[in-house]
């Protein structure tokens, strides 16, 4: 990812922190010589710099086990205008621009087929995203039989994290200027 020095987002912290916000990431792998993409929900174990996720067992990328992966997530986005004040401070030379938080994660996928692993990877990510609800669905809320049906039609993901890079192109908070009478207005 192309990222210069005052975009780069340092701080891990940070960057878990988007992934569990937006856990939709794109699983960028190889098939065939050509880039292949998976959008799937992944959890992050922070302390553990691990990607967990699962896949249908007839989605074929669990069978690229061992290869060198991308995941891709994205945060908050959007179009940004050229600031009004700016645009005046430079006679105009601004250009419009897309803000956008973005985290790459690099590993290698290793697939993961234990039912007991499996339970508990679905039951943390249900959970986690249930919580908000009125009356939260839970995985046990399903007969047993029908879970277990479930679970032997899935396989698990891990990947563990090798790097992990951030870009924060975030719009620039408002600027304050001075009035002629010392007052501050936002710019």
């Amino acid at each position: 990812m192309y990222c210069p020095a005052r975009f780069a987002q340092p701080d891990s912290t940070s960057l878990h922190d988007l992934i569990a916000a937006h856990p939709l990431g794109m699983l960028v792998t190889h098939s065939d010589g050509l880039p292949d993409a998976d959008h799937l929900p992944f959890d992050v174990y922070a302390s553990e710099g691990i990607l967990r996720t699962h896949v249908a067992r007839r989605n074929p990328v669990w069978r690229r086990d061992g290869q060198q992966v991308l995941v891709v997530f994205r945060g908050p986005s959007g179009y940004a205008t050229p600031d009004r004040v700016e645009k005046e401070e430079t006679g105009g030379r601004v250009v419009p621009t897309w803000t956008y938080n973005v985290v790459h994660v690099h590993g290698r996928l290793r697939t993961i087929d234990e039912p007991a692993w499996l339970l508990a990877q679905v039951t943390r990510l249900t959970d986690r995203m249930e919580h908000m609800q009125a009356e939260p669905w839970a995985v046990s809320d399903a007969p047993n039989d029908y879970i277990e049906g479930m679970l032997n039609a899935i396989v698990g993901i891990e990947i563990v994290i090798e790097r992990i890079e951030g870009k924060w192109k975030t719009e620039p908070p408002p600027r304050v200027r001075t009035t002629p009478g010392g007052g501050a207005i936002n710019a």
